[in-house]
């Protein structure tokens, strides 16, 4: 027997999902069962770790679908036009480690393909959202990864450490302690020490066989070029000092947006000048559309432990502090390119918790 709550739950996502077709999103639907050496890369660490991934005897490894939004994009670069607008109410799959949230739940998403006015998209899919949420004790926050994208990707620093710190914007701890050793502000850790120390005594042919003896899946080639990228990190300067502290007075940065705005465009700092661009274009968009930016909540950093294909605008719409969000959102043009072999389309998009919604409403 289907519990009422369950039941409930899928009333609220049969409302929303009538909502996003009403505001010109086709339905669509995703096999439960998703191919997962294609797309489990592209959910990033986290999701990565709490997929359902199983084996099919034809098919190869497989996965229950942990989002919608990896499999309509595939899907779209494939075959769908632009512009476009897709909807979807389907369950998604998350181990929980540690945790009394529900692995298995409901989610009602709209997606947005269009190349023409990227802003005007972003404003859309937030104010739509807005309305659909406005009855209920909810607080929004916005933010942008390609602030912090593009901040990292100016740092005068070697291609690798640059490369290193892009790979965990997504894990706030780790990039915090390779910011700081980068910079020169901490020491690296007593194993890196260790490991440098033996590379500078030993010769090569006894560091491979030792590598080789603690881990025989590594090549000689690929221990070797190992050895060389952490003998070319030992001899790079400090991340400029000035640069550090720009980067930590973006990282936390929380203000009123339009407030947010302004700030940022007191800095000289020529790397981030077109995502701050892009941040204006965006809050005018908003505007228009009756939010207001004035009050609207910013932070830099929100974001940075969700999906990590996401890499412009981002927002949430949040209940309790102990809570997931009822709503979440944001840009994924890079996975456009990736999925289409090169091709992309700008494309934003979010998904709602019907069974959030139904609670809260229930509590009201």
């Amino acid at each position: 027997m289907v519990p009422v709550d369950a039941l409930r739950a899928r009333a609220v996502g049969q409302r929303i999902f009538d909502r996003f077709q009403a505001a010109g999103a086709a339905p669509v639907a995703a096999d439960v069962l998703q191919p997962a050496e294609t797309l489990l890369d592209l959910y990033g660490e986290d999701i990565r770790a709490r997929a359902y991934v199983t084996h099919d005897p034809l098919r190869g490894e497989m996965m229950l679908r942990p989002d919608f939004t990896v499999p309509v994009v595939q899907a779209h670069m494939a075959h769908g036009a632009d512009p476009a607008r897709y909807t979807y109410l389907g369950r998604v799959f998350r181990k929980q480690d540690h945790s009394p949230r529900a692995s298995e739940y409901l989610q009602a998403g709209f997606e947005v393909f269009d190349r023409a006015d990227p802003s005007g998209a972003d404003a859309e899919v937030f104010v739509l959202f807005a309305d659909i949420l406005s009855h209920l004790p909810l607080r929004a926050v916005t933010g942008d990864m390609g602030l912090i994208r593009a901040a990292v990707a100016g740092l005068e620093t070697s291609d690798a450490r640059r490369a290193a710190l892009m790979r965990h914007i997504w894990r706030p701890g780790r990039f915090r302690a390779l910011l700081d050793r980068f910079a020169g502000r901490a020491d690296a850790a007593p194993a890196r020490v260790a490991m440098l120390e033996r590379m500078r005594a030993d010769d090569p042919a006894t560091l491979i066989a030792q590598a080789g003896q603690m881990n025989g899946l590594r090549s000689e080639a690929e221990i070797l070029a190992r050895i060389k990228a952490l003998q070319d990190d030992a001899t790079q300067p400090p991340i400029p000092a000035g640069q550090v502290a720009q980067l930590d007075d973006l990282l936390a940065l929380a203000l009123p947006a339009r407030d947010a705005l302004n700030h940022l465009r007191t800095l000289d700092w020529p790397a981030i000048a077109p995502a701050v661009a892009r941040l204006s274009a965006r809050l005018d968009a908003m505007e228009a559309r009756g939010i207001n930016t004035q009050t609207l909540p910013f932070q830099a950093s929100f974001g940075r432990t969700t999906m990590e294909y996401y890499d412009g605008f981002v927002f949430g719409f949040l209940g309790s502090d102990d809570a997931p969000p009822v709503a979440s959102g944001g840009r994924y043009d890079a996975l456009t390119a990736v999925l289409g072999q090169g091709r992309a389309i700008p494309a934003v998009g979010g998904v709602i918790r019907p069974a959030l919604v139904a609670a809260l409403e229930g509590a009201a």
